[in-house]
């Protein structure tokens, strides 16, 4: 089991950058695929990026491809999401997640995550 907790978030103007981060407590974090998820005011909670245990392969929501670029070091039990090209759609709370999974497997769907981290706030400006 592993316990995540997000950081990074903040306000911002359209155009900027952010990058949010994931500190992983806990055992065996490279035994985990992570996920970057998030939700808006009045919005369900949707996925935004995924990286599997290595690191090798990533999955984007088609909103933000091309502008967010997920990462992993597992060397310090982080997850990074860059956020490049803020818009105000971006705003909402983020959230980490984590789900044991083989090797080079990512998952768009929350029900197949088991940890998840408490949020931090992006908002974005126009």
């Amino acid at each position: 089991q592993v316990q995540l907790v997000e950081s990074g978030g903040g306000l911002v103007q359209a155009g900027g950058s952010l990058i949010l981060s994931c500190s992983a407590s806990g055992r065996s974090f490279s035994s985990y695929s992570m996920g970057w998820f998030r939700q808006a005011p009045g919005k369900e909670r949707e996925f935004v990026a995924a990286i599997s245990r290595g690191g090798r392969t990533t999955n984007y929501a088609d909103s933000v491809k091309g502008r967010f670029t997920m990462s992993r070091a597992n060397n310090e039990n982080k997850a990074y999401l860059q956020m490049n090209t803020l818009e105000p759609s971006d705003t909402a709370l983020y959230y980490c997640a984590a789900r044991l999974a083989p090797p080079y497997m990512t998952s768009q769907r929350q029900a197949d995550y088991s940890e998840w981290g408490q949020g931090t706030q992006v908002t974005v400006s126009s």
